[in-house]
């Protein structure tokens, strides 16, 4: 399968107008080769050019990982000495001719520091931008990666709801966090997750990006909790909103809007049709209601091997939903100062709908 990957890749250079594409440790990498590699002081770089095996420039103490490599690759081991180093590099970009010719770079997971080493391997070498060919090649999934996600899904419900009996009133953000942690752990998470679980109550639950505080739970409060297992290398990444004791009605109604946002979102998710079109469904449903200025975000965002990555379900992105793409449908509404509402489920695009991989009751519970 990764054989497969990389030959998608190589297929598509020429087509884009590059001579090869270099990959440092990170998703596309793992992509493309089944390896985990450290993103850390030592740098790791994977060159890839078309019609020639890959290079792989890495440090000698993660020599033995070449030979779990599923094809062939030309490994350029270094030592410890970092003087030593810019010498690997050089080998690298002169075994694949690779000085002045065009590069292709990641920009949201290249560093600066294996950049310099690759540029001082190739001084004439141009650098661009290769976000396209390296996003459509992980842009549909497949049957696999699609039961990854879901297994993903399944543990990061069930850890919720080992967690929910555990909530009580008075108990701190931090600590319905941590609790939240540990179950996922126990459900067979990978100790890697996405991101750290987003545990917000009352004032707090209306950022929408609010960290666990050591603000404890209060009658009354809206109680948002976003939250993201990892299984195989793929994630989840999931948000309900639950009611603290008994809420003012008004906190009932927003709850109520979103969910049928949310609803209406995921029956915008259809092969054929723009990703605006997710984001238009679940705002209309927002604006209708009258809070269309305290939803301050987009719908949606992709997910598979991380947190975000296309395709984005933007109001303006006429991007067109294809089978196997992966995103969330996440409406909100935000009352500053007060309370916030947030739902959020994992879709992928099928050949004649979606699939929605989160089934976890999105009606309003209450906790305490």
């Amino acid at each position: 399968m990764t054989l497969a990957r990389l030959n998608r890749l190589t297929a598509s250079l020429s087509k884009s107008g590059l001579d090869a594409v270099i990959l440092n440790p990170g998703p596309t990498l793992t992509y493309l080769t089944g390896l985990q590699f450290h993103l850390m002081e030592r740098p790791v770089v994977l060159f890839i050019s078309e019609g020639k095996d890959p290079v792989l420039v890495l440090p000698e103490l993660e020599l033995p990982k070449v030979d779990l490599f599923p094809y062939k690759v030309q490994a350029i081991a270094y030592g410890e000495n970092p003087s030593e180093w810019d010498k690997a590099f050089r080998e690298a970009a002169q075994a694949l001719g690779l000085d002045a010719k065009r590069i292709g770079v990641e920009p949201r997971q290249l560093r600066l520091l294996e950049f310099r080493y690759v540029k001082a391997g190739a001084p004439d070498a141009e650098f661009p931008d290769a976000s396209d060919v390296l996003t459509n090649l992980r842009l549909k999934k497949d049957k696999a990666e699609v039961e990854a996600m879901r297994q993903a899904v399944k543990i990061a419900q069930d850890s919720l709801e080992a967690t929910i009996p555990q909530i009580k009133i008075g108990m701190t953000e931090r600590a319905i966090s941590s609790e939240l942690v540990i179950q996922m752990l126990r459900h067979g998470s990978a100790s890697e997750m996405p991101f750290s679980p987003i545990i917000s109550a009352g004032p707090n639950s209306a950022n929408p990006h609010a960290s666990p505080t050591d603000r404890k739970l209060q009658i009354g409060d809206l109680l948002v909790v976003d939250w993201g297992a990892g299984y195989d290398g793929y994630i989840s990444d999931l948000t309900r909103t639950f009611a603290v004791g008994k809420v003012d009605d008004e906190y009932l109604k927003i709850h109520k809007i979103v969910q049928d946002a949310n609803s209406a979102g995921r029956e915008a998710s259809k092969p054929g049709a723009p990703c605006a079109n997710v984001d238009k469904a679940a705002r209309n449903v927002i604006e209708q209601a009258g809070y269309g200025k305290y939803f301050t975000h987009r719908t949606g965002h992709g997910i598979g091997m991380e947190g975000h990555e296309d395709p984005y379900m933007r109001g303006d992105n006429t991007q067109i939903m294809e089978a196997g793409m992966a995103f969330t449908v996440e409406p909100g509404i935000y009352l500053p100062n007060r309370n916030g509402v947030r739902i959020e489920d994992n879709v992928i695009i099928t050949e004649n709908g979606a699939d929605v991989l989160s089934d976890m009751p999105r009606e309003i519970r209450v906790v305490g």
